[in-house]
């Protein structure tokens, strides 16, 4: 199974952390980020990763000729930021006729079992399936309204009056169809431009797991202390 790891962002709100290395890479108890999210992938059969990049190519680059975790992985340069949902269309191709693939947001830490939620998604049987979690302060995020079938009803950017604190991970389980609703436009955003047209045609998984967005320096201050790695069989 194939996965995109979306991590071309600048990390600006973790700067001065990510002045000389990019998001991606910043250690979490000495294991960079994406080192995780490829262990967590090998863990769930996932053998096939494609990663963007933008700041500090050549720092990724280095570190997945020794770091693959024996998965097999494309690196996917960006002189100018394609968007997120501007990458996964740019590499419609890659993808070919896989049944499902993965989207995951490199700036998400998380030990959760995608197995479990891509056995949901297909017997759901939607367009896309998104991982969703409860937030304190949903104007910060992602925010989705789901009906009593778990179906996604709404879904709204940051909203200045949430209806729900279901927040979108920065998980997503996806078939191919959803090539055809990204924009052919650069940048193009997930959030923004994608999701929005899934209403009524993705389901919601609830992630009860250890999800935490690392965006801020006090969120990759609280990670520290409080990750609790990868120990969780895959099973």
């Amino acid at each position: 199974m194939k996965a995109f790891i979306l991590a071309a962002g600048k990390g600006e709100r973790l700067r001065p952390l990510t002045d000389k290395i990019p998001k991606c890479l910043v250690p979490i108890r000495s294991v960079p980020i994406l080192g995780i999210w490829l262990e967590l992938c090998r863990r769930h059969n996932v053998d096939e990763v494609l990663v963007n990049t933008h700041s500090h190519e050549d720092s990724v680059k280095s570190y997945l000729r020794d770091h693959s975790h024996g998965v097999r992985v494309h690196i996917a340069e960006e002189g100018t930021l394609l968007g997120s949902a501007g990458t996964l269309l740019a590499h419609r191709l890659w993808i070919g006729s896989e049944r499902d693939f993965w989207i995951f947001y490199g700036d998400v830490l998380t030990n959760t079992n995608i197995t479990c939620m891509l056995e949901f998604h297909r017997r759901r049987k939607q367009v896309a399936t998104l991982g969703v979690y409860e937030v304190a302060d949903p104007r910060q995020c992602g925010i989705v309204t789901v009906d009593r079938e778990g179906i996604v009803q709404e879904f709204v950017e940051k909203p200045t009056n949430p209806s729900s604190n279901l927040a979108f991970s920065g998980i997503l389980v996806a078939t191919p169809a959803i090539f055809d609703l990204i924009p052919d436009r650069i940048p193009a955003d997930i959030a923004f431009d994608l999701l929005p047209k899934l209403v009524g045609k993705m389901a919601a998984y609830p992630i009860a797991d250890y999800l935490v967005d690392i965006g801020t320096p006090a969120s990759y201050q609280y990670v520290q202390g409080t990750w609790p790695g990868l120990g969780v069989p895959a099973s």
